[in-house]
């Protein structure tokens, strides 16, 4: 009868019954193999609830559900072999694109960052009072991240989706009710001044001259058209299609001086278009995707180099010396 030992089983796995470094490496990779799909999870959670959850209340009802496109994608995914095809919801794409994107503001790699952290998305775009309302608690379910003064990579999910696509329902109720500073349902004179405040201070600091905000408010009354005049609504805004343009000129100011630039004929025909497109999501994703391959293929070529330069020359380490000098790396004998 066999009696083989931990010791011998260990012997067999690891020749030289030793843990090397490369085994330790291979955990660690699989740590982190594991933490991705946790978060790519998570993702797919959020984008259901994004699109489907139009109540905001954390619970998909029967209704919501029916009125959604979700059962049908679902379906899709029986047909389709390529999950990247379907944008909504599961595309690994997208998901790429946003971790990578919570990955660089979150620094510390703890999967929370501050309001310092994310200020610094897209270069500083987004203004500090917007940056400052989305942490009071408006946006965000629970009391986490006003009483902790973190997000989540759950809550970062629904800001880049409304950040990048200010077309989308969703995102128009987001930013409407960061804007909203008391709650009541209609943003006041009183609160597009208080926002626009900061834009003018950064156009001022980059050598532009901000339009007065009378001026201003004259072109987004007449952008909107509320229905009662000196008040705006989330419904306003929904009908004007035109929220996108609206909200970057409060506090975005890449994209408002962008939607400047723009010739208004233009913009007017796109709005005006019954022409199906990608959303603002899916080309921003598709360009973002884009961007990042290239770059991890450049850095790949770049690190391929590097090694094939140290390690051409005439004097190459023997197979019998690199296993000596392996051996210095062991972290314990299991055969002792």
């Amino acid at each position: 009868m066999s009696t083989r030992t931990v010791s011998d089983e260990a012997k067999t796995q690891f020749p030289g019954g030793s843990l090397i470094m490369a085994d330790f490496l291979c955990c660690l990779q699989l740590r982190e193999f594991i933490l991705v799909l946790h978060q790519q999870a998570w993702q797919v959670i959020q984008r259901i609830f994004y699109t489907v959850n139009r109540s905001w209340s954390g619970k998909i009802t029967l209704t919501e559900l029916r009125k959604s496109n979700f059962l049908q994608t679902l379906a899709l995914l029986e047909e389709e072999e390529d999950i990247n095809q379907i944008t909504d919801y599961f595309s690994y794409e997208h998901f790429y694109v946003i971790y990578c994107k919570f990955w660089e503001l979150d620094t510390d790699h703890d999967l929370f960052i501050d309001q310092k952290d994310l200020s610094q998305y897209n270069d500083h775009a987004s203004s500090n009072r917007i940056i400052e309302r989305i942490f009071s608690g408006a946006v965000t379910r629970g009391n986490a991240v006003q009483r902790e003064g973190r997000m989540s990579y759950a809550d970062f999910v629904w800001f880049l989706l409304s950040e990048e696509d200010k077309k989308n329902p969703t995102s128009i109720e987001y930013w409407f009710r960061c804007m909203d500073l008391d709650g009541d349902g209609v943003l006041s004179m009183y609160e597009l001044e208080y926002f626009y405040e900061e834009q003018c201070e950064r156009m001022e600091a980059m050598g532009i001259e901000p339009l007065p905000f009378h001026d201003l408010l004259c072109q987004m009354l007449d952008l909107v058209k509320p229905e009662c005049e000196g008040r705006m609504t989330l419904r306003d805004l929904k009908r004007c299609k035109m929220a996108h343009i609206f909200f970057d000129t409060f506090f975005n100011l890449e994209k408002y001086l962008d939607h400047e630039q723009r010739d208004p004929f233009a913009v007017q025909k796109d709005v005006d278009s019954d022409v199906p497109e990608q959303s603002d999501w899916d080309k921003y994703a598709a360009d973002e995707y884009e961007i990042l391959v290239a770059e991890e293929s450049a850095n790949e070529h770049v690190q391929e180099g590097s090694f094939e330069d140290e390690y051409e020359s005439d004097d190459l380490v023997s197979p019998t010396e690199l296993g000596n000098k392996m051996e210095k790396l062991v972290i314990s004998d299991l055969s002792a």
